[in-house]
């Protein structure tokens, strides 16, 4: 099907409805975009083991460093250590869950939903 002049002045210019969704969807585009870059700038911090162990992350999952504190470390319990880095990393993970849904919730989506109603 070809698509003529019409049909697409109909589109993009005379169809004000169309217009406003494509506005908002741009709008909340910008929004998602914010929060993306705030995400990436929160630090979060996992432990274990009443701190011995620490994984700080981005809250977009990037690993920017893990600290292990001597007492920890018992070269004949390596399990041991093992377990608590997997853990201070599971830790970290959930908060950089919770950041994420914190930031895409107050993300503007309702922008979307007002266009679809005028």
């Amino acid at each position: 099907m070809m698509v003529t002049y019409h049909k697409i002045g109909y589109l993009m210019g005379e169809n004000n409805e169309v217009r406003s969704m494509l506005e908002a969807a741009t709008e909340i585009q910008s929004n998602l975009i914010e929060q993306r870059n705030s995400i990436a700038k929160t630090i979060v911090e996992g432990t274990a083991g009443g701190g011995v162990v620490r994984v700080s992350m981005q809250a977009d999952g990037i690993l920017i460093g893990v600290k292990i504190r001597e007492e920890a470390v018992d070269p004949d319990d390596v399990t041991m250590l093992e377990d608590l880095v997997a853990s201070a990393f599971r830790d970290a993970l959930t908060k950089c869950g919770n950041v994420q849904a914190q930031a895409l919730s107050s993300a503007e989506t309702s922008t979307l939903l007002r266009a679809t109603k005028e």
